[in-house]
Order: C-alpha cells, then structure tokens, then sequence
C-alpha cells in the first residue's frame, strides 16, 4: 500500500500598512488535499455478476457554414450511452454550440431559453425522446431540431442495447443553414 504524504506549503504575503501607519507582515500554511486513486481487481465471480459495460457513441458534428473549399468542418466526440447532455459533450469539445445572442444570452443549460439548437441527421435513435420543454419551444421547428440542453445521448432505458456502430451526426446551428 502507498503512502500518503502531506507537505506544507507557505507563502509569503506582502507587507500591509494599517492607516495608523504601522506595518506588519502575514504569512499563510496551506496543506496540498492528497489524490488517491484506489485499482479495483474483479474476480472472475464478480465479473459474470456485474453490469454489462455501456456502449459508447460516437457523434459528428457538422459546422453550420462551409468552409473556403466548399466543405462542411466536421468536429468528433465520444460518449458513454446514457449518461451525458449533447450540450455537455459539446461544450466540453468546445463545439460551437450558441449563435451570437445564445452567447450572450443563454440559461446554461436550464432549459428556459431556446438557444441551444441543433439538428440531428442521422442517429436520432440513439437519443432519448423530445422532451416538455422541447415540445413547447421546437412547436413549429421541424422535428430533427433539439434542443441541445434537453438531449441525452443514449437512452438511459436501452443504454445497455445498442449494438454495433453507433453514431449520432448533428449539425450545429441549424438557424444558419440557407
């Protein structure tokens, strides 16, 4: 077993001046928190118990506008089936996701302001269904429109399922398409 060490570190602050003029120096002990990583060895009794491990999903995503030589930029990510929002994934990716006001404007992912669209191509069978929220802002939107903040990748319901190849290809700002 490892050994856990704690070093102090101090640090030296700069001389402060009171308004009476008298001076006086402070210094600060800060102790580093420890990061400890624990392996875990499955038996093989454990193993043929244990859950199956979720698909990953690959994703596409499409820029909205081409480039000079006419082609669309296409940026790439994983994730685990089930357990991560298209917004995290993008923004995580640093994936364009908003448009100049969503920018400036949008809820952080809350779900309260419609800024955060795309449009799935290909894979939507992947994605869990259109929610409340996306119903009541995407009403008049065609149906590939999603609202990135509400879109889970990978059905939580059939996380375990998907088999194969799995890809979701979304276009980023749909708004922008002509």
């Amino acid at each position: 077993m490892a050994a856990i060490n704690f070093a102090p570190v101090s640090m030296r602050l700069p001389e402060l001046s009171s308004r009476n003029g008298n001076t006086f120096r402070s210094s600060l002990i800060l102790k580093k928190r420890p990061v400890v990583s624990v392996p875990i060895a499955a038996s093989s009794s454990e193993s043929s118990t244990s859950v199956p491990e979720k698909p990953e999903i690959e994703l596409e995503f499409i820029g909205p506008k081409p480039d000079g030589d006419g082609s669309y930029p296409v940026n790439r990510a994983k994730a685990i089936s089930g357990e991560k929002l298209l917004r995290n994934i993008m923004l995580d990716n640093r994936i364009e996701l908003y448009a100049t006001y969503g920018k400036v404007m949008n809820c952080g992912g809350g779900g309260s302001c419609g800024t955060c669209i795309v449009e799935i191509l290909d894979g939507k069978d992947l994605l869990n269904e259109r929610t409340n929220t996306e119903l009541r802002y995407l009403k008049k939107k065609p149906e590939s429109w999603r609202l990135a903040c509400q879109t889970i990748v990978g059905n939580k319901e059939n996380a375990g399922k998907v088999d194969g190849y799995s890809l979701v290809v979304v276009q980023t700002l749909p708004q922008w398409k002509k």
